[in-house]
């Protein structure tokens, strides 16, 4: 009887060292996800990747900052920075919501506000007065296929609208068409990279 009581004692102990190392991985797992989630949530800080005079034009906190434009596609990450709120107008105007909100992997350059206003007053009179005709290909004339980095800006690229922007620069120093400089660079949204620029493109055909 002693000895069953032994071998019931020995088999507890080896079912408790069982648990607890059980318990120990598990918790060694946990901490060891939780320090991978944490470490890619460090080095995936979307202002860290800007560059340009003007970002700081861009809201530090919220829906309109770079961290709430991150997480949403490129229409909507733009509605909710205030410093595009004219270019999100013409969007809108133009029925390209949906379009640039579904397409993966494209490049936005986005005018700002102050390139909007300064444009003739007649000519964006047309393009607001034409929306799925001249204001359609003005804005798809700033979307090119894919997502560029800084590094590939340079040289020339197809837009949606079918022409061809040519862009020259490095580092932090980019023009577009020779009329507009980047003026806030590689700010990312879900599904686009966005390059606010001061100046707004017109096609050659136009």
């Amino acid at each position: 009887m002693l000895a069953g009581l032994l071998v019931l004692a020995a088999c507890s102990s080896d079912a408790n060292d069982t648990n607890e190392n059980t318990a120990a991985s598990s918790d060694d797992t946990e901490m060891t996800t939780g320090a991978s989630s944490g470490s890619m949530n460090g080095t995936a800080d979307p202002a860290a990747q800007t560059f340009g005079d003007a970002c700081s034009a861009v809201p530090a906190d919220g829906a309109g900052s770079f961290d709430g434009m991150a997480e949403a596609p490129v229409a909507t990450a733009a509605s909710n920075n205030p410093v595009l709120s004219t270019l999100v107008r013409a969007v809108t105007e133009a029925n390209l919501v949906d379009t640039l909100n579904g397409t993966q992997d494209i490049t936005v350059f986005a005018p700002t506000n102050d390139a909007f206003a300064a444009v003739p007053a007649d000519t964006l009179d047309a393009a607001m007065a034409d929306p799925s005709g001249l204001l359609t290909t003005v804005l798809t004339y700033h979307v090119v296929p894919g997502q560029l980095a800084p590094d590939q800006l340079a040289g020339e690229h197809e837009t949606l609208e079918g022409d061809t922007l040519k862009i020259k620069g490095s580092g932090d120093s980019f023009t577009v068409n020779g009329s507009a400089s980047v003026v806030c660079g590689n700010v990312p949204t879900a599904n686009a990279t966005v390059y606010i620029i001061d100046g707004v493109l017109l096609p050659p055909s136009n």
